[in-house]
């Protein structure tokens, strides 16, 4: 019996030892567990506050574009948008594998709707620059515009910039263009007047009509408003400028611009940025 009652002691105090011992590697493993759902938990919230993590987890990104800009981006006759700008953010997208969702906005009011947040990015033909480049940021550059003169038909005053002296001259709103002739037209020229639109087809209304005396803008933009409206209008001389456009987005979103960048290179590469080109404009892309 003594022996038999000091095996069985001995055997409770083996057991108590290993219940001990298994207890502290469940604690272990539950604090591992805990520290590495903590872990988790940081890395969710590290991809929640990155734009390019929130665009691919909602699977849309809002793009905003005039829609009034063929062939750039307008609204077709399937009530879809369509055109350059649209087909390169539709590829874009594809890219970051999400859709596209587009707004269509006065050009005006693109760039206070990407600052406030309503927008993930601008394709409309946003030209880069220094001043712009102060309140946002830009992919690459995805096209290069050549600015010509416009004038009536049979308009055969303006040929060249100097010629704006006392004319009237317009212009699309809060455009690039708008700056140029603002900064750089006027100090060199002398005085004439601007007149500004929040779309193109309404400029070339007041041109053919002789409510203007000239535009500037690229025979790409013009080309089907023209032959769809039948204005009698031309472009004349050299070009006076060229423009670079980029997708426009907001500032301190490196992941997301790098994500464009690299989307944008890749639609080079395999040759559908190509096809978007020659399907809008009629011919390939300029060598760069």
């Amino acid at each position: 019996m003594k022996t038999t009652k000091k095996t069985w002691v001995v055997s409770f105090m083996a057991l108590a030892l290993l219940s001990l011992l298994l207890s502290a590697c469940g604690g272990s493993a539950a604090n591992t567990a805990g520290n590495n759902n903590a872990e988790n938990s940081a890395g969710e919230a590290a991809d929640a506050s990155n734009l390019l993590g929130k665009i691919q987890a909602a699977g849309v990104i809002k793009v905003g574009i005039m829609g009034t800009y063929p062939p750039y981006n307008s609204l077709g006759k399937n009530g879809e948008y369509e055109g350059f700008d649209v087909d390169i953010a539709k590829g874009i997208a594809d890219k970051l594998g999400v859709t596209a969702e587009f707004s269509a906005q006065d050009f005006s009011s693109l760039i206070p709707s990407l600052q406030a947040d309503k927008l993930d990015a601008i394709v409309s033909q946003v030209t880069i620059t220094d001043e712009r480049k102060q309140v946002i940021d830009f992919s690459d550059p995805y096209i290069t515009n050549s600015v010509k003169i416009i004038v009536g038909e049979n308009n055969t005053d303006i040929t060249t910039i100097q010629d704006f002296a006392g004319k009237t001259i317009g212009v699309g709103l809060g455009t690039n263009d708008e700056s140029y002739l603002r900064n750089d037209v006027l100090p060199e020229v002398g005085n004439f007047e601007i007149k500004t639109y929040n779309d193109v087809i309404t400029s070339l209304q007041d041109l053919n009509a002789g409510r203007i005396d000239a535009t500037i803008n690229n025979m790409y933009a013009l080309k089907p408003i023209v032959d769809e409206n039948g204005f009698k209008i031309k472009a004349v001389g050299e070009p006076i400028k060229s423009d670079q456009a980029g997708v426009a987005i907001r500032q301190d979103n490196p992941e997301l611009k790098e994500a464009m960048n690299k989307a944008l290179a890749d639609m080079k590469a395999d040759g559908s940025y190509d096809e978007i080109f020659k399907k809008w404009f009629g011919e390939a892309p300029p060598a760069e």
